[in-house]
């Protein structure tokens, strides 16, 4: 089954974006990683929501990498004690316990990163709320 969003689709089909294969990429492991995730446009970009709250965005601008945003909303909330995954990965750079950055620059660092993309994408959803 399908998980991508056609807007979604047809949104990136009009860009013309020099990392296409790679947002494609991406989009496959974060839908694929766990159940319930829906995909939409937020911040010009595509955007992963659970429970019809967001979680996710990938920043595709400027064009020469993307990152993934993990976050519990647009409203800010009281920080939690915790960082709310204890993930050992390095990948994710924390700006705050509730906000966390992944950047990537090509299809390397993305097929090396998948399996633990994979699983932070996962244990996010459990645990952002």
């Amino acid at each position: 089954m399908n998980k991508l969003n056609k807007e979604v689709s047809e949104f990136l089909d009009g860009l013309n974006h020099p990392l296409r294969d790679e947002i494609e990429n991406l989009r496959h492991i974060i839908t694929n990683a766990t159940n319930g995730l829906t995909e939409n446009i937020k911040w010009n970009g595509p955007n992963y929501c659970y429970n019809d709250n967001d979680r996710i965005t990938m920043k595709i601008q400027p064009p020469k990498q993307i990152q993934l945003i993990f976050h519990r909303g647009a409203k800010k909330q009281e920080q939690p004690e915790d960082r709310i995954i204890q993930s050992k990965s390095k990948l994710l750079l924390w700006k705050e316990n509730d906000r966390a950055i992944i950047t990537f620059k090509n299809r390397f660092e993305i097929e090396k990163a998948k399996a633990d993309l994979s699983s932070i994408v996962n244990e996010w959803i459990l645990r952002a709320k």
